[in-house]
């Protein structure tokens, strides 16, 4: 406890001050809205440790006699920005220990339906009062979410919505509104020719969802670029360096690529391998060591990024609305889209 209250509980005011930001960001943090610097949200995370400021939600948890069981269900594998996700729930365990909240990931097979399938039927809600799911849109996977519902589990969907499903709320991106943005880029870099198409997977949504953005855009504003692919890439770098390989060599007159998945290191190999690296635009997603060092070395463009610890964050203020008040909707904005170049790399 922070001896300058003088054993007075904690109130956001005294979280501001502690922290040096405005009581907007305090309410951001608290809430898990976007439009909070990873940095930023730390420095209020510590604030409140100091202090021992309790929070509305963190008391009516208490009052349940139990903690609030979240379990997130994250694709494993080489993908670096699920790697992040699960990065972000191992450090917002750490830092709300105290709050009554226990967070675990049970990573599953990627892109493998019965995998996710299987961990689905494996919650049931004298265990699990939320699940978090990185999901595939799929009859059988939505069936699934459907009957966890069913057993008492609350389910969110994270990154990739399942809208047709019993779940209680999306957290993630406009990933329309990303394809629109990087078709809004492209149109304008490139002069001419053809632009290809990567994605990791079309049984994710949010990479349908992208690309019906993109092509949208693309033909209605910029009618002077034609579209090739979506090749599929699996979210694999070497699965990605052969799509993209595959779209250079077939087309010379590529101007242009959008990566709405990721396999970003492969992307970057087949640009060097072809010598085409800085001559053909390039678009992608999710700022990581690959891509920073990509957008630093001219080879990437752009990088659209969807903050893997404000999306986590949001997923847990979600989780406990849900748990708080099981029948009442629930409230969260859409994650905002970061839009990176060399230029603006922290």
């Amino acid at each position: 406890m922070d001896e300058a209250l003088d054993g007075k509980r904690a109130t956001v005011h005294d979280v501001a001050r502690k922290a040096g930001v405005s009581l907007a960001t305090v309410d951001r943090v608290l809430k898990g809205r976007p439009g909070v610097r990873p940095e930023t949200a730390e420095k209020v995370e510590s604030a409140i440790r100091a202090l021992d400021f309790r929070r509305d939600l963190s008391a009516s948890l208490l009052a349940r006699a139990r903690d609030l069981r979240v379990t997130f269900l994250i694709p494993d594998g080489s993908n670096v920005f699920m790697g992040s996700l699960a990065a972000a729930v191992a450090r917002r365990a750490r830092a709300t220990r105290n709050e009554r909240l226990t967070l675990t990931v049970a990573p599953y097979h990627a892109l493998d339906a019965s995998a996710l399938i299987a961990r689905l039927d494996g919650l049931s809600g004298r265990d699990t009062d939320c699940a978090v799911v990185v999901a595939t849109d799929e009859p059988a996977v939505v069936k699934a979410v459907d009957a966890a519902a069913r057993r008492g589990v609350a389910v969110i969907t994270l990154v990739s919505d399942l809208p047709g499903s019993s779940r209680r709320q999306f957290i993630g991106i406009d990933n329309q509104a990303a394809g629109r943005t990087a078709a809004s880029l492209l149109g304008r870099f490139c002069p001419g020719g053809k632009v290809g198409i990567i994605a990791g997977s079309l049984s994710l949504r949010d990479h349908r969802e992208r690309f019906e953005g993109f092509a949208g855009v693309l033909g209605r504003e910029f009618a002077k670029l034609e579209i090739v692919g979506p090749l599929e890439g699996f979210d694999d770098d070497a699965a990605t360096e052969a799509a993209a390989l595959n779209l250079i060599d077939a087309h010379p007159d590529l101007s242009g690529i959008y990566n709405l998945g990721a396999g970003n290191a492969g992307l970057v190999a087949a640009l060097g391998r072809t010598h085409r690296a800085g001559l053909i635009r390039v678009v992608a997603h999710e700022l990581s060591d690959t891509t920073r060092d990509a957008l630093r070395a001219g080879t990437l463009d752009v990088v659209l990024d969807q903050n893997p610890d404000g999306e986590i964050r949001a997923a847990i203020a979600a989780a406990r609305q849900v748990a708080l008040s099981p029948a009442a909707e629930v409230h969260s904005e859409p994650i905002e889209i970061g839009i990176f170049l060399r230029d603006n790399l922290r």
